[in-house]
């Protein structure tokens, strides 16, 4: 893996001045994975979304690659058409046989949970060789705060409020990278901006594979998350991981392997309590919620320790 003197040195692929929010997260995970694929060619696809939005204001862009702007349900539909044109000129030797490009999706969780499932689970199951990569927020955030699927359980959202008739989202997150993981693709990952050198790592693995790879990156979101700090999001993501609400882990061929396993498992309601978005939890009459949270995170640890071959916490 390039160490951090290695990639300071790497060019900047994602350029400065763009409108992302300060301290945005998904800013950052892109940074991160564009030095660990630096050494390559690249082609991106972006789907509609805040990063979109915010880095290719016209006529100005912010990407030092070549990049497409995709609709908001197809960005996996696109970069698989774009890599499969890329082989069938090199069959028809209109292309150097000796260069090798690697292709790049980005996608939100709107957009990639709910929206571009449906494109993302074909172009994974046809095996093209492209790296997916969800910077998930938590909500439809370039559009009003939004519940999406990826929504955390208890979450008030604009439309999951928090009020007298309903206490924030009521139903369970949505596991994406189990879903994906049930496609049987070379490579992929869960991991966050709070631990750039497990993030580069997997990007730098997941782009060595043949065939489609996928990575699944908490990217907090300060607005949406209601957080005062606009410099917490790599603390916040951290807490995310202490409290096992964010696995880090990876699945190659088929094989879990688990990259970060807690000392101590820090409670879940350290990191809720850090959003302003689960603040009605903490009211005397929501106490089974926060109870109802915890156990579905713990349930969701045990299973992933097992399939990992680690032994649970006592």
């Amino acid at each position: 893996m390039a160490t951090l003197k290695e990639l300071s040195q790497r060019p900047e692929l994602l350029a400065g001045g763009h409108r992302l929010c300060a301290g945005c997260g998904a800013s950052i995970a892109v940074r991160q994975i564009l030095l660990a694929a630096s050494k390559y060619p690249l082609v991106a696809v972006n789907a509609t979304g805040c990063l979109e939005v915010a880095t290719s204001i016209y006529p100005y862009t912010a990407w030092r690659i070549p990049w497409m702007h995709s609709a908001f349900e197809n960005a996996a539909a696109t970069i698989a058409g774009i890599e499969a044109m890329y082989r069938s000129l090199k069959r028809q030797g209109k292309f150097p046989q000796d260069r090798t490009i690697k292709f790049i999706a980005f996608g939100g969780d709107g957009g990639t949970y709910d929206i571009g499932l449906q494109a993302l689970s074909g172009a994974l199951e046809r095996g093209h060789s492209f790296l997916y990569v969800c910077y998930d927020n938590g909500a439809y955030m370039n559009t009003g705060i939004q519940r999406s699927s990826s929504t955390p359980f208890g979450a008030s959202t604009t439309t999951s409020p928090a009020g007298k008739v309903i206490p924030g989202k009521l139903q369970e997150r949505k596991d994406l990278t189990a879903i994906v993981a049930a496609h049987h693709i070379p490579y992929l990952a869960q991991a966050t901006i709070g631990q750039w050198r497990d993030l580069v790592a997997k990007a730098e693995k997941a782009l060595s594979v043949e065939g489609p790879s996928f990575l699944n990156v908490l990217a907090p979101c300060h607005r949406g998350w209601r957080v005062s700090e606009i410099d917490s999001a790599v603390s916040i993501s951290r807490l995310a991981v202490e409290t096992c609400f964010w696995p880090l882990y990876e699945v190659e061929d088929g094989r879990y392997q688990l990259n970060y396993k807690p000392k101590t498992k820090v409670p879940l309601t350290e990191w809720l309590k850090a959003q302003g978005r689960f603040e009605h939890l903490f009211h005397p009459e929501r106490a089974e919620l926060l109870e109802q949270a915890q156990q579905q995170v713990d349930l969701h640890w045990d299973k992933l320790l097992e399939l990992c071959g680690e032994e649970k916490h006592p």
